[in-house]
């Protein structure tokens, strides 16, 4: 796994936030990675250790990896993007280039509508947009029923977030979801579920109403729709795409600080 210069500990209204960062000190303007539900900062190892020319940052989001001091109980997706300025103001940075996966996308996205002045441009990388339907989210509800059998409720997991072809191709998938999703709690997954994925709304008109510059990008396989406006790029894969397809995405993110 990458390893990073420095990590601290942030304080922000949801809780304590661990920040890891390569501790490069140059001129051009920061990049902040944010993951989705399930992973930690590791998901970007593979886009991090080609950014060499500025800071990079990456971060643990609620209740995942280093991330576990929430006090908060009753979080939502728009205290994330008051957490993400939070973290920004407390770093001293005054803009940022950020990209994020699935609910990192998500968070970026309303921290962006709120604040555009802090953010050069976004990439938003297999982001929900549309709000659950009843199906979906009575499927949720039967699936944590599902987590008495956790092991088996985590492969289940791993064959709907990624690729048929990509579990195919590379099976240590199952074993880096396993090991990010092992730190939560039964009771931290349902929480994360309901948060970020039952109960969150249809944000379409955030999407045409933002005024940064963006980039997204899904897998063939992803189950998130094409956003609108955005220039959109679709990669082999499922809804992981940073660990599924991770040369499409620092290609992404290239274009994007070019």
């Amino acid at each position: 796994m990458q390893s990073y210069a420095q990590t601290v500990y942030i304080k922000t209204n949801i809780g304590q936030i661990a920040i890891h960062t390569n501790n490069q000190k140059l001129e051009k303007l920061p990049i902040i990675l944010l993951h989705g539900v399930y992973f930690d900062h590791h998901l970007w190892d593979n886009q991090v250790s080609e950014i060499k020319d500025r800071t990079v940052i990456t971060l643990d989001m609620p209740l995942h990896g280093e991330s576990r001091e929430i006090t908060k109980s009753n979080w939502t997706l728009n205290d994330c993007a008051d957490m993400l300025i939070e973290i920004l103001d407390s770093l001293k940075i005054p803009k940022v280039v950020a990209i994020g996966h699935s609910w990192g996308s998500m968070t970026i996205l309303r921290a962006a509508n709120k604040h555009p002045e802090r953010f050069e441009g976004v990439g938003l990388c297999n982001m929900p947009f549309l709000a659950a339907s009843n199906k979906q989210k009575a499927t949720f509800g039967l699936q944590h029923f599902m987590l008495i059998f956790r092991s088996f409720y985590t492969k289940q997991t791993g064959k709907f977030l990624f690729g048929k072809t990509s579990l195919k191709n590379n099976p240590s998938l199952q074993i880096q979801l396993k090991r990010t999703m092992d730190i939560l709690s039964r009771k931290e997954l349902i929480k994360v579920d309901e948060t970020v994925i039952i109960n969150a709304k249809d944000v379409t008109d955030l999407i045409i109403n933002l005024k940064v510059k963006a980039i997204a990008l899904i897998g063939k396989e992803d189950y998130v729709k094409i956003p609108p406006v955005i220039k959109t790029i679709v990669v082999e894969g499922g809804h992981v795409s940073p660990l599924e397809n991770p040369s499409e995405v620092l290609k992404m993110i290239e274009r994007l600080i070019s």
